[in-house]
């Protein structure tokens, strides 16, 4: 027999629900203070967030100095924030409609495919790993598989529905902060990130707790049946997120291009000018793109790394002892981290101030380094008091003897991983650094050579990621088998609720650039926003990457889970069931990609010819004396997004269930480990492309270097290049690059659930020619 874990099993169901409820309670205090920003035109409570002259706030209003009425230009922001609030509540609501029916059919697919298995029996069967004990039937575990994966996929739906009502409520507060000074707004910007990091770790959290408890008054000591049918859970929130990345990423990508090429290209006026018909819908599409499909998506990063570890702890010696303690480690990793990222975000808000533009990428930065050193003491921590100092961990067949401070080396070198990718893709991406330059500098020459450097900087910014997956790989691999894997993705996604907030932080402050344009404020405050959105375009790069590393490990935890649970020995790559298997599954990422490329092309087609129509039909449209039509353009980001997220979606959703019952397990084992492979590096280069187009234009326009400034100002031949550039990355930073990290993850996922199936009823069309 194995030790137990020091912490008392009484102590681990009072500690995980009460570091959740800590971390909802935190956003909602973090909501009650952005919320002291008043949108009223009252001039004594314009704003009422400490008035300490801390944070920039020895300025006195801008408006007043430039002789502005204050008030009107706070009515002008509240009316443009509903104006966005509107469409994307809308297009959110338009798009889960959609999904919802979906939903609904692949729940009763799930039912059907996993309760088939042993012919819908009731009667108990012998255990998967362990033929001398009995299990609970194979219809128990549809049933409880196709709830938890109802119960996901609607936590993913309200961590995305919810960031995007928390990034509405927040921008036109940020601009209207931003007349007291930087510091001012940058707080207003990351406390709301925060609402949205905090509520989104805490509720994923507490709702998989809660569904392990309420399933265990069932399963009873069937663990192993308990934990395969929470692997459901992933699987909800990964297929939400799917949509809401691709369905998103095409509505703000469609918007952003259409405005941009018309707008800043053809017409020279500035970025978010009113004048564009497209400026609403490209404000809308941050929301919905950036924040909900990003909040969907790392939600369901966390789902499948937590149902990872679980199922492979479930047939460990955690799972054959019943030390619940030991079992629920991936989630007292998930609550230490809570705890952790709070202390690190009072630090951005409470404790350092922001006085001068420079400083807030390294503020942003030292987020990540001291939540990345807090949460390294706090998983030795967990190691020492939440693992016994010796157990068994299952590897392929086999029980592999680990000790307690292994699997603590294993959940911190997924972190420390996590942080040099962080950092790896910020020197990629940030116009503070020769990379992004070189980029701006090539645009004297054109448009192509802009797009030859940007391709060149995307394929080099691979590699050191790469390596940094791979050790992470081997270490954990080494020490702890497939559960090491797991608890290292667990690592990298221990610090969320930090990640997120930064990563919010960015849109929320690119709304903010544009309500203040919009709303006719001075160039100075404009500057802020700026200033502010170029730092969060860099930490939205930043969150790209730790979501590709995190979905790379995540996705060969859930493959190495899926061998197992399908019964297959070994992986052999000379087989060639196995090697048209990987063909393919390296294939998925490319097709994947283009149909969602192309879909943003043709989406930002019918925008561009829409936006060209306004200026040349409305008389005075140009002057600012007319005013355009903002809803046919949101129409057309909406209707062509739900209309197009379908085919990449059932591409993905599908090829596990057609490979899986026509060419078996073998096959679907080359595909997974195929797209694996091909996906993160697909990924990681998409991202950082279109992050450092991005910023390259805005390293012109912003003019802050001699460099810079040779090649501007905003209209000049470089500048249009860099527009181009631009343009050309944001389907690829903004939709391909980050719905790829949920292709791989997802069929992953999906291939371990159905798994039982697979392994009773697949191969068919092999079976018939043999």
């Amino acid at each position: 027999m194995m030790g137990k874990a020091l912490l008392p099993e009484l102590w681990t169901e009072i500690l995980v629900p009460v570091c959740a409820v800590v971390g909802i309670a935190f956003s909602l205090f973090q909501w009650y203070v952005v919320s002291c920003v008043k949108l009223t035109a009252d001039r004594g409570e314009s704003s009422s967030l400490s008035e300490d002259g801390k944070n920039g706030n020895g300025d006195y209003l801008i408006e007043e100095e430039e002789g502005l009425n204050d008030q009107s230009v706070v009515a002008k922001c509240a009316e443009i924030q509903t104006a966005i609030s509107e469409g994307a509540t809308s297009f959110l609501f338009t798009e889960y409609k959609y999904v919802g029916v979906f939903m609904v059919l692949f729940a009763a697919i799930i039912f059907l495919f996993l309760g088939s298995v042993q012919g819908f029996t009731t009667k108990s069967q012998p255990c998967t790993y362990d033929k001398t004990r009995t299990c609970k039937p194979a219809l128990a575990t549809a049933i409880f598989s196709t709830i938890s994966f109802v119960l996901g996929a609607v936590t993913s739906v309200l961590s995305g529905f919810l960031g995007m009502k928390i990034a509405t409520y927040a921008n036109a507060r940020t601009t209207l902060e931003a007349r007291r000074g930087v510091g001012k707004a940058f707080i207003v910007a990351f406390r709301s990130g925060a609402v949205m990091g905090f509520l989104l770790a805490a509720n994923g959290l507490l709702v998989l707790y809660i569904t392990i408890n309420l399933f265990k008054i069932y399963y009873g000591d069937d663990w192993e049946g308990l934990f395969e049918s929470i692997t459901g859970y992933g699987l909800g929130g990964s297929s939400m997120a799917l949509f809401g990345r691709v369905g998103g990423g095409i509505y703000t990508k469609a918007a952003d291009v259409g405005a941009d090429l018309v707008g800043k290209v053809e017409r020279n006026i500035p970025e978010d000018d009113p004048r564009n018909p497209a400026v609403i819908a490209d404000n809308v599409g941050d929301n919905v793109g950036d924040i909900a499909g990003m909040g969907s998506d790392l939600f369901g990063s966390y789902a499948e790394s937590s149902c990872a570890a679980l199922v492979v702890a479930s047939i460990s010696s955690f799972g054959i002892n019943h030390d619940f303690t030991a079992m629920l480690f991936p989630l007292l990793i998930s609550s230490v981290g809570i705890l952790v990222c709070l202390i690190t975000t009072l630090y951005a808000t409470d404790i350092s101030e922001i006085k001068a533009v420079k400083e807030i990428e390294p503020a942003l930065k030292n987020q990540l380094i001291i939540s990345t050193v807090i949460m390294t003491v706090g998983i030795a921590v967990v190691s020492w008091i939440g693992l016994p100092s010796s157990f068994t961990i299952y590897n392929f067949g086999t029980q592999k003897v680990v000790k307690n401070w292994e699997l603590f080396l294993c959940v911190a070198v997924g972190l420390w991983a996590g942080l040099i990718i962080g950092f790896v893709t910020e020197y990629y991406t940030s116009n503070a650094y020769s990379p992004v330059q070189d980029v701006a500098d090539s645009c004297r020459t054109g448009a192509a050579t802009n797009v030859i450097f940007g391709l060149a900087l995307g394929y080099k910014s691979v590699i050191i990621p790469i390596f940094a997956i791979a050790v992470s790989i081997f270490v954990s691999f080494s020490f702890a088998a497939m559960y090491g894997v797991a608890v290292a993705a667990l690592g990298m996604l221990s610090t969320i609720a930090t990640g997120l907030a930064i990563d919010a932080y960015g849109p929320i402050s690119d709304n903010a650039g544009g309500i203040a344009e919009m709303a006719g404020m001075s160039h100075r405050i404009r500057e802020r926003t700026d200033a502010l959105d170029a730092a969060g375009n860099t930490t939205a790069a930043i969150g790209k990457g730790f979501a590709i590393g995190s979905a790379a490990l995540v996705s060969l935890a859930l493959f190495g889970a899926f061998v197992s649970r399908a019964g297959i020995e070994t992986v052999d790559v000379l087989t060639p069931k196995v090697v048209i298997g990987l063909l393919v599954g390296a294939m998925l990422p490319y097709w994947f990609s283009a149909m969602t490329m192309k879909s943003v092309g043709s989406a930002a087609l019918k925008m561009v010819e829409e936006v060209r129509r306004q200026f040349n039909t409305i008389p005075g449209l140009m002057e600012g004396t007319a005013k355009p039509d903002y809803a046919t353009c949101v129409k057309i980001s909406t209707d062509a997004s739900i209309k197009e997220m379908i085919p990449p979606g059932c591409l993905v959703m599908l090829t596990p269930l057609i490979v899986g019952f026509f060419f078996g397990v073998e096959t679907l084992s080359g595909v997974l480990a195929g797209s694996l492979i091909s996906g993160v590096q697909v990924a990681i280069s998409a991202s950082n492309t279109g992050g450092a187009w991005d910023n390259a234009k805005k390293y012109i326009e912003a003019g802050a270097s001699e460099h810079a400034r040779s090649l501007g100002p905003k209209g000049s031949e470089p500048h249009k290049a860099a527009v181009i550039g631009d343009t050309i990355g944001d389907p690829l930073k903004d939709t391909s690059g980050p719905s790829l990290n949920i292709l791989i993850k997802l069929m992953a996922v999906e291939s371990l659930v159905f798994a039982p199936f697979f392994a009773t009823h697949g191969g068919f069309l092999f079976k018939i020619f043999s």
